[in-house]
């Protein structure tokens, strides 16, 4: 649980920064106001992605302890961060890109597409364990209602 909640904190701190950061960038590049750049999506989907969904995990956690099965567990937090991590970090470099005039490439969508992977593999891991500690639970529900 600890390494879901410094994971989640850690996200909300980036997420809050990186609104920080588009705002102070696009004015230090003088781009034009309420022009799209990646950078402006990288606030919430950090937030969203990070923060959010790992404080709902924190709470199946400790509903469900989802993570007694500790090798789908494992699996789910570092694909899912990983692709978190990845699929934020080339929309930060595209979004940068674009405030400064660059042109993006292929290999950032790529990039991207990878880490959109990994989020859809993390997210399938923690379904699987989230099924897992279910009928766990019910199991031990049925146990206890026929010894009653």
């Amino acid at each position: 649980m600890k390494k879901l909640f410094n994971a989640a904190f850690i996200y909300m701190v980036v997420g809050v920064l990186s609104g920080l950061f588009y705002r102070e960038f696009t004015k230090a590049q003088d781009f034009p106001e309420g022009g799209f750049t990646q950078l402006s999506v990288v606030h919430t989907h950090v937030l969203t992605l990070g923060f959010i969904v790992l404080l709902i995990v924190l709470a199946l956690e400790k509903v469900l302890g989802i993570s007694r099965s500790p090798k789908l567990f494992t699996w789910f937090f570092w694909l899912y961060n990983a692709g978190v991590v990845v699929t934020s970090g080339t929309m930060v470099w595209h979004g940068i890109l674009t405030v400064l005039g660059d042109e993006s490439s292929a290999m950032i969508s790529g990039i991207a597409g990878l880490g959109h992977i990994f989020i859809t593999a993390g997210m399938v891991v923690l379904f699987i364990a989230l099924r897992r500690a279910i009928v766990r639970d019910q199991k031990g529900a049925s146990a206890v209602e026929a010894s009653a």
